[in-house]
């Protein structure tokens, strides 16, 4: 259920180009003409410009470009995901901070973000660098009614959605790396960290880490990933709104999530082929225990790496690896 705030906050983006009684907000909110006030004090304080007129009502004028769940939840158009936001201006990791929540029963859609991670969480135990204010960092806590082996999947439509909106947005047609890396002239801009609790035949819940290098230069980067990592404003020459960003992202991912749930992974999969990074060509495949080269020919329904080497006819399945771009001797 959304909180007293939030409706508030709906209310009044809704009607923000006109005034709106104090007497209907009490009636929407079922709460005190001396509530609705309180309400819009703390607005104030949140860096909201509202003013108020006798025998009109309340407008918003300005809204701050500051990152809180406030302005977050200012013209989100979501229905259910990200109906209740939890901001931290610093935490170790927004995945860590989600497995917390999922202990006391938060609700399907609850969002979890950060201005700055002091421990973001990539893939196989990798840091992920999380600088204060210049990205996106944020965890979405999900339930979905799918099987465990088919979560793979929601790990490749979140690489489309932030292949779309990074798209929308920059202009810059992005790629996707197999499994979960986003680049943009083949350096990463964005990555994504699935983790989930299930029984053999249930998911009790997925939640999916998003990280997005929004407005570094290049010194705010390590010196470790400089090389292979980007940012939108090294790309663009431009900052970007990170709030509008997050709107964006959550905005497209729960349509994309409703599309997938009820008509499963056929569009969702060819989209992602749309972007994949090398499809068709050779690639450089490491597991644990071995590694070799082969064609990258797509992904399988259940979100498996197709590959094919020239001495064997048949498709091989892939769920685990990590792949490089091959070489060849005379380029």
């Amino acid at each position: 259920m959304q909180s007293t705030r939030n409706r508030l906050i709906r209310l009044l983006a809704n009607n923000q180009d006109e005034y709106i009684s104090g007497q209907l907000l009490s009636e929407q909110l079922n709460i005190s003409r001396s509530a609705i006030w309180k309400q819009m004090k703390t607005l104030e304080k949140a860096g909201y410009q509202i003013e108020g007129k006798s025998k009109r009502g309340y407008r918003i004028i300005s809204v701050p470009d500051t990152l809180n769940q406030d302005t977050l939840q200012w013209m989100l158009e979501t229905d259910w995901l990200g109906k209740k936001i939890i901001h931290k201006n610093t935490t170790t990791s927004t995945q860590s901070d989600a497995h917390q929540l999922v202990q006391e029963d938060i609700e399907h859609g609850t969002v979890v973000i950060a201005d700055e991670q002091t421990k973001g969480k990539g893939r196989m135990n990798r840091t992920w660098y999380s600088t204060k204010e210049q990205g996106v960092w944020l965890s979405m806590i999900l339930k979905p009614p799918i099987l465990p082996y088919q979560a793979p999947q929601l790990t490749l439509l979140t690489a489309t959605v932030l292949a779309d909106v990074i798209h929308e947005h920059t202009k810059i047609r992005p790629q996707i790396k197999w499994p979960n890396d986003i680049l943009i002239n083949g350096k990463k801009i964005a990555g994504i960290l699935t983790e989930m609790q299930a029984e053999q035949d249930q998911i009790q819940y997925v939640i999916i880490g998003i990280g997005i290098n929004v407005n570094q230069q290049s010194d705010d980067l390590p010196e470790q990933i400089e090389a292979r990592a980007t940012s939108l404003r090294m790309e663009t020459n431009r900052d970007w709104n990170i709030t509008q960003l997050i709107r964006h992202i959550l905005l497209t991912f729960e349509e994309r999530y409703e599309t997938y749930i009820d008509n499963g992974f056929a569009k969702i999969k060819h989209k992602w082929e749309g972007y994949g990074y090398k499809m068709g060509e050779r690639i450089q495949i490491k597991t644990l225990q071995d590694q070799w080269q082969a064609r990258f020919v797509g992904i399988a329904e259940d979100g498996a790496l197709l590959t094919k080497t020239d001495e064997d006819e048949e498709i091989q399945k892939i769920y685990s690896a990590e792949i490089e771009w091959f070489k060849e001797e005379n380029e």
